[in-house]
């Protein structure tokens, strides 16, 4: 008795994962299917009606479960996707959002401009999508430091910047304490940071792949969920360059209580919007 189909396969899954309360059950099927036969999507439809071996059938049928369940399609297949790039990911860091790519693009004009010495510090690095992005892709005279607080997510982020070729150059430690000894103060071009920023009671009502499966650490930011940018602040008026930049992502309702954290005479700040015309970024030159 002939098998399932790629293209029948496809259309059980996304089924399957849209009763299960999946927002994207189509693309999660591909995304997983591919993977499982590691190939890309266009491959899918382009054997749209070649029969599935019974190990990949079975191995798919595993994942869609685990989908089902909540956990995100990051995790089930090692890799997500930011600036181009291809980023290992896992439970012990937060996955990356296309949002975050704001921050990147805006650190790159800041970094492009720059006359002085071009150094980048990207606080709270996780997975290192950020770190290892501006590290590809700003000009060859620049040097990034990446900093996190959890050993394993420097892990990941090492492994990315090595499977890229980004000369990163980690520290392991509390925001922006791991720079003394390290740089003179008033030495840093540009300070990136996507810090935990969700409030400490929003946390419940997060999606259930969010929730029940990124670490906790990296969304938590406190009562009002901007603890940890209050904290970053001052430390970023020590390090940074006169005229130096500061980037913060935040939730879009944190937008003007953000801008707060930067309204003395050091810093002239504003929101930067995303592709939805969202507050998502805090942009200070200080």
């Amino acid at each position: 008795m002939p098998g399932v189909t790629i293209g029948d396969s496809l259309v059980q899954a996304a089924c399957f994962l849209r009763d299960s309360g999946a927002l994207s059950p189509r693309l999660d099927a591909e995304v997983l299917l591919a993977h499982v036969l590691g190939r890309d999507r266009v491959y899918l439809y382009r054997e749209y009606d070649r029969v599935l071996e019974g190990g990949h059938e079975r191995c798919y049928r595993a994942l869609l479960e685990r989908r089902a369940a909540g956990e995100p399609v990051a995790y089930l297949t090692g890799h997500k996707e930011f600036m181009g790039l291809d980023f290992v990911v896992g439970p012990h860091v937060l996955i990356p959002r296309p949002e975050t790519e704001l921050m990147v693009e805006r650190a790159l004009e800041a970094i492009s401009g720059w006359t002085g010495p071009r150094v980048v510090v990207d606080v709270g690095t996780g997975s290192g999508a950020v770190a290892v992005s501006l590290a590809r892709l700003a000009p060859p005279d620049t040097r990034v430091y990446a900093v996190d607080i959890s050993p394993r997510a420097l892990d990941v982020a090492r492994a990315n910047a090595k499977r890229h070729g980004a000369p990163v150059y980690f520290l392991a430690g509390d925001l922006l304490s791991p720079l003394r000894g390290m740089l003179p103060p008033g030495s840093v071009a540009v300070v990136t940071a996507n810090l935990p920023y969700i409030p400490s009671d929003a946390m419940a009502g997060l999606p259930l792949d969010v929730r029940g499966y990124e670490p906790a650490v990296a969304l938590d930011g406190g009562a009002d969920g901007l603890e940890l940018y209050r904290r970053l602040v001052p430390q970023a008026e020590t390090w940074l360059s006169p005229g130096g930049h500061l980037f913060m992502e935040i939730s879009p309702d944190q937008g003007e209580t953000a801008l707060d954290l930067l309204a003395t005479p050091r810093w002239r700040a504003g929101l930067c919007r995303d592709l939805a015309g969202r507050p998502r970024l805090i942009c200070g030159i200080g």
